[in-house]
């Protein structure tokens, strides 16, 4: 549903873009990420037709974004950070606007109101758009963008300003959306990349730096393997502590142990690393049994998306070019020079909200 080939986008000197490819698929959630300055949301506007390109290709649903850009434009469905809204139509007339703006086929009243019904602004229809709060602008937002059923949704930060229950629902709602359209959703709120999108694509210094599931990234980044295992000794005293360390340090495949917390009357948490070629849970769980310890809680201690981002994202990450100019290799392990920028501030405000309810 899209491709980005050999995409690059020089503002002078600078080089925002430079020479990213990436493809995604029908039913495919996205989450597009990247620090300040990265080059993401100059590829983001690119994919919409908000600028053009430098060099390189863009193609919707198999339609060139620069040679046909009104077909290109009619198979996407756009979500800016700061929803396209007059504040001085209602809701109602603002969808009815949008609708006529977008040429729409389907039948006007059953698509308004299931559009309405999916982003559940049915009861402020008749209400002026700048008399809403925050995050029903946010939903009346999300319904223009979902007007005429288009098979490619952008979504940029489509939760900022929700409550928590609201964001649950989003999220739902994109999930669901995201079985039969092609969807890439950036945000600031890493969990909900992570609840939500079957692939990352992280982009650094104008090139892509990661691409994958959380987890096969955060295998290329380390092959080690973490968890925190609570383990309550026979004597449940400091001498059970050392013999415990002791044994688990003794286990193949065991590189670090570390005992933590006390967290009952001889009782400690142990931070254990281990190499990835050797899983070592069985092991614990064979040495517990045989001295008797009792294992009460064991929990991997796996790289967040957080941890990711930030590992890529405060190092240099180098591109390394082959004889062959055309390709490219990222390498995410060479961290030498520190970066600046980091996440944008979430700029929405705090306001709290009522159903419906004026700001």
């Amino acid at each position: 549903m899209i491709e980005v080939k050999n995409l690059c986008k020089h503002y002078g000197d600078k080089k925002a873009v430079n020479d990213i490819s990436f493809s995604v698929g029908k039913g495919e959630i996205l989450g597009f990420l990247g620090p300040n300055g990265a080059g993401k949301s100059t590829t983001m506007n690119i994919l919409t037709g908000y600028i053009s390109s430098t060099s390189g290709q863009v193609l919707i649903n198999g339609v060139d974004i620069l040679e046909n850009p009104i077909e290109a434009k009619s198979n996407i469905g756009y979500l800016p950070e700061i929803p396209p809204l007059y504040v001085d139509m209602t809701v109602d007339s603002y969808l009815n606007f949008m609708y006529d703006l977008k040429k729409c086929k389907l039948t006007r009243k059953a698509h308004l109101k299931e559009i309405c019904d999916i982003c559940k602004i049915s009861h402020v229809r008749e209400r002026l758009i700048r008399n809403l709060s925050k995050g029903y602008k946010q939903r009346v937002g999300l319904a223009q963008a979902l007007i005429n059923n288009p098979p490619v949704l952008i979504l940029d930060e489509p939760t900022v300003g929700l409550d928590p229950s609201q964001i649950i629902e989003i999220r739902t709602l994109i999930k669901k959306l995201g079985k039969n359209h092609t969807v890439i959703l950036s945000s600031h709120i890493l969990p909900e990349i992570q609840a939500v999108c079957d692939r990352i694509i992280i982009v650094n210094k104008g090139v892509i730096a990661a691409d994958g599931t959380a987890a096969e990234i955060a295998n290329k980044l380390t092959n080690e393997h973490k968890m925190t295992v609570r383990i309550e000794g026979t004597k449940r005293t400091a001498e059970d502590k050392d013999e415990i360390v002791s044994a688990l340090k003794a286990i193949d495949g065991v590189k670090y142990v570390r005992a933590d917390m006390e967290r009952e009357k001889g009782i400690y948490d142990y931070d254990i690393e281990s190499d990835d070629a050797i899983d070592v849970r069985r092991a614990i769980n064979s040495l517990c049994r045989n001295k008797g310890w009792n294992i009460l809680m064991l929990q991997l201690s796996d790289m967040t998306l957080e941890d990711i981002f930030m590992k890529i994202t405060t190092g240099t990450m180098e591109a390394i070019r082959t004889t062959d100019s055309d390709e490219k290799k990222n390498v995410l392990d060479d961290y030498s020079i520190g970066i600046t920028g980091g996440m944008a501030a979430d700029n929405g405000e705090d306001n709290e909200e009522t159903e419906g309810g004026d700001e």
